[in-house]
């Protein structure tokens, strides 16, 4: 299979569900790295380490390097995203499904936000999928259950490893620091904040960014007549790509969302915001390593809640544990439905 640029552009001239499919995602990898910045950036932020701005050029530039660097150390969670479905062997209609999947994305999002049902895009593009491949092979015999696993492996390990890591970082700290000077720990705490908002920043990009590389491969695939991706190395250029498009995003990520989230977190000390960051970092590098796609918004909240929870329980905000409860009770059925009715629609129309 040819993977070059010169080709993909020659693909994308000659096949027009492979321009939509393009476009798409990479708007929504756009979006993604647009929304995603206050997740990545917001303890840094509320406890007054930098300042928007600054914060956000350092996010989106992290961002990037997240994608590119990452992807080729370890490409391993974008394997899983291309491996966990099988859309059969006619690769036009495995395209124009594909593109099914992208669109029900973006209706569900819409119509999740218009109902003020909190979303994940790692959940929803993974729903996506799973519906459109359901669809095509009328049937679960589309999905790949061993790679589906990692995805449940990913709802546990974002919640409990994020909470148990912070807490366990947090508690350490606090220890260490006990007989310490307030005013000196802080100006230490202030440097490695940074050091764990860019950190963090990398890992989202790591994380996310080849989720929609994996997507992006698949299309390529189909378009040039494979059925599958296995085996075949990813090319620089769709990182480059992938990289850009989403640093681009965090880089106009607008400061009234940046601020809101900051300050809608728990309030946080600084070696407390540098804890959570560094604990969420670590939970999404390990997810990386182990092909384990999980979501970098959740992962992120949970390790702020374990941070707060090494104060009091109270300090614990259940309103976020509920939103995070429904996104998996809501994302998965509602936008694989979505996916599912829209591929079987454009099977019939095109």
């Amino acid at each position: 299979m040819d993977v070059s640029f010169t080709a993909f552009i020659q693909d994308i001239l000659s096949s027009p569900v492979l321009m939509i499919t393009v476009a798409l995602t990479l708007g929504v990898i756009f979006v993604n790295g647009w929304t995603d910045a206050p997740n990545a950036i917001a303890t840094c932020i509320t406890t007054r380490c930098m300042g928007v701005r600054s914060a956000i050029w350092m996010s989106a530039v992290f961002n990037f390097l997240g994608v590119f660097v990452m992807t080729q150390i370890n490409s391993s969670v974008a394997s899983t995203i291309s491996n966990m479905v099988d859309f059969g062997t006619n690769t036009r209609e495995a395209l124009i499904a594909l593109c099914a999947a992208l669109f029900s994305i973006v209706v569900y999002s819409v119509g999740a936000s218009y109902f003020g049902i909190p979303t994940s895009e790692s959940h929803s593009l993974i729903a996506g999928l799973t519906g459109a491949a359901i669809a095509i092979q009328n049937g679960i015999g589309g999905v790949n259950m061993a790679e589906w696993g990692k995805v449940l492996y990913g709802l546990v390990l974002s919640l409990v490893l994020g909470f148990g890591s912070g807490w366990v970082l947090c508690k350490l700290v606090s220890i260490i620091c006990r007989r310490m000077d307030r005013r000196k720990t802080n100006r230490f705490f202030k440097g490695a904040q940074i050091f764990g908002a860019a950190a963090m920043s990398f890992m989202h990009g790591a994380q996310d960014g080849q989720k929609f590389i994996g997507v992006l491969f698949l299309g390529i695939a189909f378009s040039g007549g494979q059925t599958s991706v296995s085996g075949v190395a990813i090319p620089v250029w769709l990182m480059l790509v992938c990289s850009v498009v989403m640093g681009t995003g965090t880089s106009v990520g607008g400061e009234k969302i940046i601020k809101s989230v900051g300050m809608d977190m728990v309030k946080l000390e600084k070696y407390q915001g540098f804890s959570a960051d560094l604990a969420a970092a670590f939970c999404l590098l390990l997810s990386s390593l182990f092909g384990i796609p999980v979501s970098t918004t959740h992962t992120k909240t949970s390790a702020i809640m374990g941070v707060g929870a090494v104060r009091r329980i109270s300090a614990i905000n259940f309103g976020v544990v509920r939103d995070m409860m429904l996104t998996w009770i809501f994302t998965f059925p509602g936008c694989g439905l979505i996916s599912f009715i829209i591929a079987k629609l454009f099977l019939l129309l095109f």
